[in-house]
């Protein structure tokens, strides 16, 4: 399937006109599938090999939104095949959109965030910083980008400025235990007064991927066994507001997003909570 990928994104940015970096991320996803396919020609490829290639990558713990990207990147794909007339069925005709892919994210109970935020050594300057780091991120449900665009100033004794997509402002309520975790990373192991808030071993702004890392290594001696990610502790925030009864507009705002549909999406009612509303509302006879 090689060529035809490659005529594919050839069409993609000659008649298109898609930027670079999504053509990238098209030709990473379908030269993925082409790899899992171990050969197969594009007109050999039937809708239950799609299936299982997408069920495989969710038990991976793929991130939902690189699983609708690649199942939109491969029906455009065969879109485009059947078109040109290189193959004589569209395998993805009568896939769902790309809505069956907008997976619940993994979620940490109380007691497994506890002992996340546990496994740092806070004695250690490493250990200090990135305990600072996850009570920050559970408390106050920040998005990566966010927790590393912080600066020294942007946290006070009881809230935090946060910068968050589209360079949109929020100022949102921190707890004090948090506050407490940066004072002590601050007082003890940081010389600087000005500039980020959190600094990786080189002395740089920390970033996305020395972040993800940590969480993996926590997780691991923390003894958690669930897939998680950075995200994980920003789900886990929306999700035991909502479980303990916060409103999901309130959630909203403090999630800083633009739309409620999206908080909808990041947020699930648990068995235990759904329980609850039933015995306390249902008009029992």
């Amino acid at each position: 399937m090689e060529k035809e990928i490659t005529d594919f994104l050839a069409y993609l940015g000659s008649e298109k006109g898609l930027s670079p970096h999504t053509l990238s991320a098209y030709g990473r996803d379908l030269s993925a599938f082409a790899k899992y396919s171990k050969g197969k020609k594009a007109e050999e490829v039937i809708g239950e090999q799609i299936i299982d290639y997408f069920q495989t990558l969710k038990i991976k713990g793929i991130a939902s939104s690189s699983l609708c990207r690649a199942l939109v990147a491969i029906k455009v794909f065969f879109r485009f095949l059947k078109r040109e007339k290189i193959i004589s069925h569209n395998p993805t005709l009568f896939l769902e959109s790309p809505k069956m892919w907008q997976l619940i994210p993994e979620v940490l109970t109380i007691e497994e965030v506890s002992l996340f935020l546990q496994a740092p050594n806070s004695e250690t300057p490493i250990g200090a910083r990135d305990k600072a780091i996850f009570m920050v991120m559970y408390a106050s449900g920040l998005r990566v980008s966010e927790l590393c665009g912080l600066n020294t100033g942007d946290i006070s004794d009881d809230q935090i400025r946060v910068r968050g997509k589209g360079n949109k402002e929020r100022v949102i309520p921190i707890a004090a235990t948090a506050v407490a975790a940066v004072d002590h990373y601050l007082t003890q192991f940081r010389t600087e007064g000005d500039g980020p808030l959190f600094l990786s071993s080189r002395g740089r702004r920390m970033d996305r991927v020395a972040l993800w890392e940590r969480v993996k290594f926590y997780a691991k001696k923390a003894g958690i066994s669930k897939e998680i990610s950075p995200h994980t502790l920003r789900h886990s925030f929306a999700t035991h507001l909502l479980e303990n009864g916060a409103d999901l507009r309130v959630i909203q705002e403090l999630l800083g997003h633009s739309n409620i549909a999206t908080t909808d999406r990041y947020t699930h009612v648990s068995r235990k909570h759904l329980h609850d509303a039933f015995e306390k509302f249902h008009p029992k006879p």
